[in-house]
């Protein structure tokens, strides 16, 4: 089981067949059609109380004057990771939001792997907890 959290915008010219995929991956749809194809599991689609990394899963997204937001924390199972990973790659090809647009870790884990847009690339940058003993980091100031 893997923590996912994205935090993301999409441009306005997003295609129509990206928002339809986001859509059936999130358990809406505008219309209120439900032609979810029976072997795709939606990925961002539960709510309510998370099993395994604590809080709440939501999954969200909303128009803006310049696009849509995205915002969305669940729980995905490890068999389901590729299927994961060929979305974010597509809304990042979308994305208007540059840097950090989510992160990702195995339940059991600490320390997440960073989630980047990288001028439309999906960069994952993974993290290195402190080694014992090492000063915590200081603002720059």
């Amino acid at each position: 089981m893997y923590a996912v959290d994205l935090a993301l915008d999409l441009r306005a010219s997003v295609p129509g067949s990206v928002m339809d995929d986001l859509h059936r991956h999130l358990g809406t749809h505008p219309d209120g059609q439900d032609d979810e194809p029976d072997d795709q599991v939606p990925l961002l689609a539960e709510r309510g109380p998370a099993m395994r990394i604590g809080g709440l899963l939501v999954g969200e997204i909303a128009r803006t004057g310049d696009g849509w937001s995205l915002t969305a924390r669940q729980e995905v199972h490890a068999e389901l990771l590729p299927d994961l990973d060929a979305l974010l790659e597509r809304l990042a090809h979308h994305c208007g939001t540059e840097g950090v647009i989510g992160q990702i870790r195995f339940y059991e884990d600490h320390v997440p792997e960073l989630l980047i847009n990288d001028s439309g690339t999906l960069v994952r940058m993974a993290l290195t907890p402190a080694r014992t003993g090492d000063a915590p980091a200081r603002p720059h100031g």
